[in-house]
Parts: structure tokens; sequence; C-alpha cells
């Protein structure tokens, strides 16, 4: 059988093992922590976690999903969803040895409602973030990494004082070998409904070709075809965290939880080592939009296809 065939087949199996795990192995918490659809650069800084970077970095990110008119479960009218989100990562060494992480993300989401429940027409949000990599109190191939991300998240960009949030996380880095990587940690959420969640994931990458990524927030499967192309299966999971501070009628400032589950497949290509992109699509499901407090309403949202193109540029 040719090498090119295994491949294919590897590919396949590694496809349907993503598509049964990453719903339960992923964590709900760092949606929280990003509200957009975020540290979806994880990986690489994982991989590299061990190397000291010498020079600073530069990173854009930038992305839209779309979400056609689904209809309202137990109830009339539709709902349609678009998010739009961008992010922006410097990373340096501090003292000359620390490597650190600052963020910048803005996430836009456009609701089209025509149900009977008063909802806004989008939600926002604007962040910041610091992140710092350590040795794990001299534990071999072991690193600590901690963050914290404060922000704003609401219905429009006047943000008021009381729709911010400081979300941080801690979690250690494991890297036996070239093939592994595990992490394990926790994320506080204050003000959150839910403040803490446990993080948990993991990497594998047995050769160039394929890599198993089971990391929070867009936990992928991948395969590269050859040097511009990759095929990749993604999962995703949008719950707890994902809370805004919106008004609704006379009510300011109450809280609505967005909440999405999505399955698809999609295709990567590098133009150069600056630029990539991705096209996507599959399946949302597990769909809603409800107010923290239950008696304000909620509408839960059928299953539908969503869209979504990505652009990546490193410098």
């Amino acid at each position: 059988m040719s090498a090119k065939r295994v491949g294919v087949y590897s590919f396949c199996a590694f496809l349907m093992l993503a598509l049964v795990l990453l719903p339960s192995t992923m964590s709900l918490a760092d949606e929280g922590v990003k509200q957009r659809g975020g540290y979806e650069g994880e990986s690489e800084s994982l991989l590299a976690a061990e190397e000291i970077q010498e020079e600073m970095d530069h990173e854009i990110e930038a992305y839209v999903r779309y979400m056609p008119s689904s209809d309202a479960k137990n109830q009339s009218g539709e709902v349609e969803i678009i998010n739009s989100g961008f992010g922006y990562t410097y990373g340096f060494t501090a003292f000359g040895k620390v490597p650190m992480k600052f963020l910048i993300d803005k996430q836009y989401i456009s609701i089209e409602n025509s149900t009977g429940l008063k909802l806004p027409a989008h939600l926002v949000s604007l962040s910041t973030g610091l992140e710092a990599t350590f040795p794990f109190f001299g534990v071999d191939k072991t690193y600590l990494r901690v963050g914290v991300y404060p922000g704003f998240h609401g219905d429009d960009w006047s943000f008021p004082s009381s729709s911010f949030r400081i979300p941080s996380r801690v979690f250690a880095i494991y890297k036996p070998n070239d093939k592994w990587i595990f992490i394990l940690g926790v994320a506080a959420l204050p003000d959150y409904e839910t403040e803490a969640f446990p993080i948990l994931g993991l990497i594998y990458k047995p050769n160039e070709k394929f890599t198993l990524d089971l990391m929070p927030l867009r936990p992928m499967a991948s395969y590269a075809l050859n040097d511009k192309v990759t095929l990749f299966a993604e999962g995703a999971w949008i719950a707890g965290g994902g809370e805004f501070e919106v008004d609704k009628g006379y009510q300011k400032n109450v809280v609505l939880k967005y909440r999405e589950t999505r399955l698809g497949a999609g295709v990567k290509y590098k133009f150069n080592k600056y630029i990539e992109s991705s096209i996507s699509a599959g399946g949302a499901f597990d769909r809603s939009l409800k107010y923290r407090n239950r008696n304000l309403g909620k509408v839960r949202i059928e299953s539908g296809p969503y869209m979504e193109f990505r652009v990546d540029i490193k410098i």
C-alpha cells in the first residue's frame, strides 16, 4: 500500500476520533477568557514552549462566520447570526528569558431576529491580554503559563463599567517528547454565572503531516497534503463564558448568554511563510440566546449550517 494512501486512511481515522472527542475534551472556560473564537495560535505557541523567543513577533488574525436563518424552537420566528472577529498578538521576551504575549481582541456578532423575544441587534467585545510562560519550578520539560484578559462585553461600543470583566487562567504545559504535549490548569471568570472551570488539553503530532490538537477553543485534527494545503476537521463549544451585558427595553445592563456547538471541516492554504487562510463549513447545534435572569426569556435555535473564512498573518 502506498504511503500516500496510508496517510489518507490515517487522516480519516484522526477525523473520526476528533469528531468523537472534541466536545468532551475542550474547556468552555476559555470562551470567557477570550470571547471571540480565539486561542487558534495556542498550538504553535505550545509546540515551541521550550524555546526562548529571540525576536519580537506580530500576528494578525481575522475571521467571518455566517450562520443562515434557522427556526426558533417552540416559538415562531427565525434567528440569523454573523460572527466576525479581529485579533492582534505581539510576542516578546522579557528580562531576556521570559516569553510573553500582549493581545488585543475585538468581536462583533450581528443578530437578525424575528422571534417574539427582544434581543439586541448586535453583541460586541473588546479585550486585551497579557501572557507569560515560565519554567515549572525546575521540573524537566514542564512549563507554567499565566494569563490575564481584561475586557468589555456588551451590545454597543459605548461600554458601561458594569460590562468590564477580568478573566484569567493558569496552566501547566508538559512536553515529554516531540510528539506529545499535555496541559492542565484552571480558568477563573469573576462575575460570570460559573466562575471557574478546569482547562484540559493535548496535542499529538506523530510526524510533519498529522496533528491532533485537542486544545480550547478550536480543537482540530489536521493533515498536510503538501507545504501549501492542509485539510482539517474542527469543533467549538461556546457556553458558560459567552456572556454580554445588554439593554432589554427599560431594563439596563442585563446579562445575555450566547451558546452554540460547532463541528465542521475545511482546508487551509499557506500563501507564503507570512500569510495563511482557511475556509470551512459544517453544522452548528445546541444553540441558544438566553438571559441570565430566566424571567427575561430565551430563544433556542434549531441546528443549521455555518460557513467561515479566516486569515492569519504572522510577521
